[in-house]
């Protein structure tokens, strides 16, 4: 029976099979990418920057519809804009990165509801801000794979010194012409990712697969390259859970896979071996000299 419920809506219904397609596809390569924001303790940068594609990706929404290209390019122009704007603001002013990042995610986001609401209906809207994970075709699957393959292959290129820039960012730069490039290709990576994620889950809700699985198995694991292993594994059973529950239950999907997630973290967060709450209130054994 429980077998059947797990197994049935996808055997059965093609656009089950591709959602959970995309939400894996998604899980390999956005979930990396968040371990390493979470790392450098850039989550809140990762939710600043999944609203300042919005405005990209509703001028193409105004300019082609609901095109896949024209939504992604625009989404990636816009993002990478902020990123850059927000450094030079950082650097030029007395304003604090998180500062200048906090008021240009604010005004993206306030643009691109604006932009996508003269032309757009309220369906358009909940679209762009939460996703259509059920409808994904062919062409976003393409784009989804071929963004989580190139994730996939620069974090594995660069992991030891995306490590070390998480660890002594200083001591990178002084033993490595990498920095620089590390920094620039993982906000690269950032942005294509949440651009990806954006068509599946929406703005609102792309980065949620990037930071909660991370966090999660940040109370599993110390060592960065099992926190990658075991985040990956849990952003795919989010994805195929929260489809199971809107499939059986009617739940938005989108809202649905992250609020797994969430409990997944809600768990690790209490019985985690690794600061987790449960494990630090049993006595420890003291050794007797």
């Amino acid at each position: 029976m429980i077998i059947e419920a797990v197994i049935q809506p996808f055997a059965e219904f093609g656009f089950m099979r591709r959602a959970l397609v995309g939400c894996l596809a998604i899980s390999l390569g956005a979930t990396p990418v968040g371990v390493f924001l979470m790392l450098r303790r850039m989550s809140l940068t990762g939710d600043a920057m999944s609203h300042a594609i919005l405005p990209g990706a509703a001028i193409g929404y105004l300019i082609a519809g609901l095109s896949l290209g024209a939504m992604t390019l625009g989404g990636l122009i816009a993002g990478m804009l902020v990123a850059l704007v927000s450094a030079f603001i950082s650097r030029a002013t007395a304003a604090g990165e998180d500062a200048s990042l906090a008021a240009l995610y604010l005004i993206s986001l306030a643009l691109g509801v604006l932009i996508v609401s003269t032309r757009g209906s309220n369906v358009d809207l909940m679209h762009v801000l939460f996703g259509t994970v059920l409808a994904l075709d062919d062409g976003a699957l393409v784009l989804l794979c071929s963004i989580a393959s190139l994730s996939v292959i620069t974090v594995a290129v660069l992991f030891r010194p995306l490590v070390l820039e998480c660890a002594d960012p200083q001591f990178l730069r002084s033993v490595s012409r990498l920095s620089a490039l590390t920094h620039f290709t993982f906000l690269t990576l950032v942005v294509l990712n949440l651009v990806g994620g954006f068509h599946a889950l929406g703005t609102l809700m792309a980065v949620g697969i990037m930071i909660l699985p991370a966090a999660a198995g940040r109370f599993w694991v110390s060592s960065p390259g099992a926190l990658v292993g075991i985040a990956v594994l849990i952003a795919m059973l989010s994805s195929m859970s929260g489809l199971l529950l809107s499939y059986h239950y009617s739940f938005p999907s989108g809202p649905a896979i992250i609020l797994v997630a969430g409990l997944f973290y809600t768990l690790s967060l209490v019985i985690g071996p690794f600061g987790g709450v449960l494990p630090q209130m049993i006595p420890r054994k003291h050794l007797k000299a």
